[in-house]
């Protein structure tokens, strides 16, 4: 045991202090709690943040990542068990869709040691009421999304803006935008942001980025993907072929036909590895209103989830595509903190861009976008990049990046 708490403390001695949404949202005194989301969001400083700041020295808590050699080569169970016996009081398990059978072990861990508090991490593909041991009755589970443009600005500037819900941004975006421009200058912010700000390790710096949103990327394709899904290696580089065709040909409206002869993916498996990159947080699938989201429903549009992974895998970016995946991805992603907001609710509008929750319909597009294609629709709003601040029914891109 001594060894994993010198890693442990090693870790925490790296760590950075400042800290996600989540962190606060988080009923930390449950006995069992589920962090899910995608590579890179921070899930693993998440965990490390509490053992620093609630059990700041002793054998009370011991963070263990699962994909080690030892962990695979023993049984998870009685190495929680023995932890007990020492008088461990919580174990933080990261990366646990890389464990075998895990959900079996978090169950005999719950039912058997209920003294012992387990908090463990994994991929957002994971679907715990799918799993063996039927943890949906057992597990608290939080979703952590990548950096809103709120959280980046906060870290940028040692900042403390709050969130706005959607209702309090339609109702007072001017007088909200107008208070922010006096402080700091959101369209720079919100540039950098869309390039290079939308997961936490931009705070090492942005030289290596791309690179390491790249790899990303990599992991969940060739690791996450099949462990967790059980898709054969082989279909790997098909899914690869096919994110590049989303990536470079958005805002994609999909001929799923064509789409299954250019990446020689059946028709059935393609929309299934569709629902499955999405999943993965590496696409948003949107669909129109009342079409439904059965597998099967073909996506109207295809996004990429966040526009780092466009600039990432694309040698030149769509501007209309940018502005429209910016705004699905912190409207989808705010439903952590607002749960009215279903993740469902960002649908196609037939008239203008995108409905939410079925009464606001919004309209995306420059600095000179109008009002035509909304003219007539109630509680119709045009959303346009490069302005700063909005004016009645025009409200500024970069605004709904404070959703969360």
């Amino acid at each position: 045991m001594e060894q994993f708490f010198r890693e442990q403390q090693r870790l925490i001695d790296t760590i950075s202090p400042t800290k996600r949404y989540l962190y606060g949202q988080i009923e930390w005194g449950e006995r069992c709690i589920g962090i899910l989301g995608a590579r890179g969001t921070g899930k693993t400083t998440l965990m490390l943040q509490h053992i620093k700041d609630t059990y700041r020295s002793g054998n009370k808590a011991l963070y263990l990542s699962v994909d080690t050699p030892y962990v695979q080569a023993h049984n998870l169970f009685d190495f929680a068990r023995e932890f007990h016996q020492i008088g461990g009081e919580a174990l933080f398990l990261d990366e646990i869709h890389k464990y075998p059978d895990w959900s079996v072990h978090i169950k005999s861990i719950y039912d058997s040691l209920p003294d012992l508090k387990v908090v463990f991490s994994g991929s957002s593909l994971l679907q715990i009421a799918k799993q063996k041991g039927d943890l949906s009755r057992r597990a608290i589970i939080y979703n952590l999304h990548g950096l809103s443009l709120r959280e980046y600005i906060n870290f940028i500037h040692h900042k403390e803006y709050p969130l706005y819900s959607l209702e309090t941004l339609i109702g007072d975006h001017q007088q909200i935008a107008t208070d922010i421009c006096r402080e700091i200058k959101p369209l720079k912010e919100f540039r950098d942001y869309l390039q290079t700000g939308y997961y936490p390790f931009f705070l090492e710096g942005t030289a290596l980025y791309k690179f390491k949103v790249r790899e990303v990327i990599n992991h969940i394709l060739e690791v996450d993907l099949p462990l967790v899904n059980r898709i054969e290696p082989r279909q790997i580089s098909k899914i690869k072929k096919l994110l590049y065709l989303l990536a470079t040909g958005v805002p994609f409206v999909p001929n799923i036909a064509k789409l299954a002869d250019a990446t020689d993916i059946s028709r059935p498996r393609l929309h299934e590895y569709l629902e499955k990159l999405q999943d993965a947080k590496l696409l948003n699938l949107v669909r129109s209103q009342g079409r439904g989201y059965e597998i099967l429903t073909r996506p109207e549009k295809i996004l990429l989830e966040n526009s780092n992974l466009m600039y990432a895998i694309a040698d030149g970016v769509n501007t209309g595509a940018l502005r429209e995946l910016f705004f699905v991805n912190q409207l989808r992603n705010a439903h952590s903190i607002h749960p009215q907001l279903l993740e469902s609710t960002v649908e196609l509008a037939a008239s203008g861009d995108f409905v939410v929750n079925g009464l606001h319909t919004f309209e995306i597009g420059g600095k000179k976008k109008g009002f035509k294609q909304i003219s007539g629709v109630e509680n119709a709003f045009v959303v346009a990049d490069d302005i700063e601040v909005g004016f009645r029914n025009k409200m500024p891109l970069w605004m709904f990046g404070f959703l969360y």
